[in-house]
């Protein structure tokens, strides 16, 4: 007996793809949505696949149809997507959206948008709760859309239930900017040492693709208006990070721990690195949902890596993740920078 309908909205993404498997598996019957209508080659024939831009004036609207029992959005930011979906209320029985945690800010107004600033990065408590005050809703940065995302769509709660997933540091197969390919581009180049910036001490909570899913598919049970982190069971530092990469890998690297920032551009900073702890607390997500993890991090990971390595076969890293580019920069792999810093820390010894 089907559970009902399930339409995913960025069902082509890395979260999309799990969730897919993940609903269906659970006896949905699942319409996956995305811009180019594609199937995942783990999808069974049984999921109806559809090719729709959700930002086309009455695409989504003439899309659903009669609607749906569960409705996932990977890909709703800032008050137009809120709009959206309110504005289809009467055909969706309950909504799951995906949110981030880069929402929160510390107690001196500080966030992930403040990064930048001098003294500018937050101190959170650890681990965050979901009391945790954040930024103030508005429509100019990833963070201040998701959280004019948020306030809208629970103050429609009345007559669309939506669970919305603080999500962390996303990892797993199919990402399009993968924090792990800092560690597994300089193994696979030869590099024998790294650098660390804050004593390797960092920690940004990532969440596997596949316990976002897990979350999904039990909020799409419960329907409710809440607010929910989504983290893994374990938030490990970026020097563990490494050397579980290095252990996947079959690989032995030095690391050279620096006690603070990093004194140049490509010497000791990675996609994690930080000078506080991100930690979220999952603690209301099993006690609402009843959420266990289906994997942590160290155990996915061989999966991860060996996404990444097959990615990189034969192409230039620029080419395969133009996304991380864009995040970070081709600073990431300046071995020369790195080289140099190395050589005058080996003469200072």
């Amino acid at each position: 007996m089907s559970r009902g309908h399930a339409w995913v909205l960025g069902a082509a993404g890395q979260i999309g793809r799990a969730t897919v498997r993940s609903l269906v598996a659970d006896g949905w019957e699942v319409t996956a949505a995305s811009r180019g209508g594609g199937r995942d080659q783990e999808w069974g024939e049984e999921v109806r696949t559809v090719a729709l831009d959700r930002d086309e004036e009455g695409a989504l609207a003439a899309a659903l149809g009669p609607g749906c029992d569960v409705l996932v959005d990977m890909v709703a930011y800032g008050g137009q997507h809120a709009r959206q979906l309110t504005g289809l209320a009467d055909r969706i029985g309950s909504a799951v959206v995906v949110s981030s945690g880069a929402v929160y800010e510390d107690g001196q107004g500080r966030s992930f948008d403040t990064q930048a600033e001098p003294d500018g990065s937050p101190r959170y408590p650890v681990p965050i709760p979901e009391s945790q005050p954040t930024v103030a809703p508005d429509e100019d940065t990833y963070a201040t859309r998701k959280i004019r995302l948020e306030r809208d769509l629970l103050a429609a709660g009345g007559t669309l239930p939506v669970t919305l997933l603080r999500a962390g540091a996303v990892h797993g197969p199919h990402c399009r900017s993968p924090r792990e390919l800092y560690f597994v581009k300089r193994a696979l180049d030869g590099r024998t040492r790294r650098v660390l910036a804050y004593e390797g001490k960092s920690r940004f909570h990532p969440v596997h693709a596949a316990n976002v899913a897990e979350l999904i598919r039990l909020a799409a049970l419960r329907p409710g208006s809440r607010v929910l982190n989504a983290a893994d069971p374990q938030a490990p530092t970026v020097a563990e990070i490494g050397e579980a990469v290095d252990a996947v890998l079959g690989r032995s690297t030095e690391t050279v721990l620096l006690p603070g920032a990093p004194p140049a551009e490509g010497v000791g900073s990675t996609p994690w690195s930080a000078p506080h702890p991100i930690v979220y607390d999952m603690t209301a997500a099993g006690r609402e949902l009843g959420y266990r993890p289906v994997t942590g991090y160290a155990e996915s990971l061989p999966e991860t890596v060996e996404w990444i390595t097959a990615q990189l076969a034969g192409r230039d890293w620029q080419d395969a993740y133009p996304a991380m580019v864009r995040s970070y920069g081709t600073g990431l792999f300046d071995y020369a920078a790195e080289d140099a810093w190395l050589r005058e820390h080996d003469r200072a010894l």
